[in-house]
């Protein structure tokens, strides 16, 4: 195997790849880049036994008679391509005993490789269904949910995102029993309706390497029982599907809420983001103190004697209420909501507050709607 590539070209590549590198490798081979050249195609794979991500590239070669690969220890690679500038670079494989030669303009090195013969196969698209969405909105919709998921080992179910995909339309839901989020897309649709659990590592992958781009490019999402499989550009993913039976979220969802509250979402966030420095480091609690046109946000540590407190305007409707939240929680989902304003709704103390990006009719979202939840904390008398 020969084969001449730019250096910064294959470096991009094999970074976006290197995100489903395991440091707790149970098999070497796994801790490779994988590497298939054929004619004047270069593919690069990377697996961690339940997800594996593909990249391909155009090399320049010599005539080549079949296939070959070969399995090259990854930080060794990483490490040595972070050092060049933008030059083309000779890649010489012995496929006798797997050692490589990497040349440049200035110097030679020499690194020992793996047979690739050994590396694992990835599962093979069979009985699926597929849909296409942007590139945009799928890297909109984990970010909105993403940040939600549990990272408790014991809830694997929780651990993903929840994908429920109608005709109407598809929603992405993330819990960790503590928040809730709901985003709904109505310019996505499939044929049938029908539910998975996407694993939160390699779906964040994809959101990493999509997010990079400034286009929006339409993805191929194709599903089975087992497993994701979404193609674009030169990039190709599969993926296990979390298995195990998702909570019924909408049961969580307080249906009435009579009290309402409207807020500046930036100045909201600046205010829980000062305050809850001086709150307890075990809770994160801050106090709402709600009135008709404005609301006090307090803090405490008792512990260290530190206190704020800090009011700020609102539009209120209903009863004067003190509730209690964890300020993360709060500043988390403030941080990933973009209107200008946000309402609130409220029923009482001990049950969930809801949270909405609040729009006007004339800037109103038209093709996506997203509820947050959020649960209270006890305050202390």
């Amino acid at each position: 195997m020969k084969f001449i590539v730019n250096s910064q070209q294959l470096l991009k590549q094999l970074q976006s790849l290197s995100g489903v590198l395991s440091s707790n490798n149970t098999m070497p081979i796994i801790g490779c880049f994988h590497f298939h050249l054929e004619e004047k195609k270069l593919t690069m794979k990377t697996t961690d036994l339940t997800t594996t991500l593909v990249a391909s590239l155009e090399v320049e070669t010599s005539r080549m008679e079949q296939a070959e690969e070969v399995a090259i220890p990854s930080k060794m690679l990483l490490d040595i391509l972070k050092t060049f500038d933008d030059v083309p670079l000779t890649f010489d494989v012995d496929q006798s005993n797997y050692s490589i030669t990497i040349a440049s303009g200035q110097g030679e090195y020499k690194l020992a490789g793996m047979d690739a013969a050994t590396y694992p196969t990835m599962p093979v698209a069979e009985s699926t269904s597929s849909v296409a969405i942007g590139s945009n909105a799928l890297v909109e919709a984990i970010n909105k949910t993403v940040f939600a998921t549990s990272n408790d080992e014991m809830h694997q179910q929780m651990s993903g995102i929840y994908c429920e995909m109608t005709p109407d339309g598809i929603t992405f839901v993330a819990t960790d029993a503590h928040k809730l989020v709901r985003y709904r897309r109505n310019d996505v649709h499939c044929d049938e309706s029908t539910h998975f659990i996407l694993p939160k590592k390699p779906i964040t992958i994809v959101k990493n390497i999509l997010a990079a781009r400034k286009d929006d490019i339409e993805l191929t999402v194709a599903y089975n029982s087992t497993n994701l499989f979404i193609t674009f550009d030169n990039f190709y993913i599969v993926c296990r599907l979390v298995d195990g039976r998702y909570p019924n979220y909408e049961a969580a969802i307080p249906k009435n809420n009579p009290n309402k509250l409207i807020l500046d979402r930036l100045s909201f966030l600046n205010t829980l983001r000062r305050v809850s420095i001086f709150a307890s480091e075990a809770t994160r609690q801050v106090r709402l103190s709600i009135n008709a046109d404005h609301i006090d946000i307090s803090a405490e540590d008792i512990e260290f004697s530190n206190n704020a407190h800090e009011t700020i305007p609102c539009q209120y409707e209903g009863d004067a209420m003190d509730i209690g939240f964890n300020a993360k929680f709060l500043t988390e989902m403030l941080t990933n909501l973009d209107s200008e304003q946000v309402l609130v709704e409220l029923s009482h103390p001990s049950r969930a507050g809801i949270i909405f990006p609040y729009y006007t009719e004339e800037n109103a979202e038209k093709n996506d709607d997203i509820l947050m939840l959020v649960m209270p904390v006890m305050l202390a008398n």
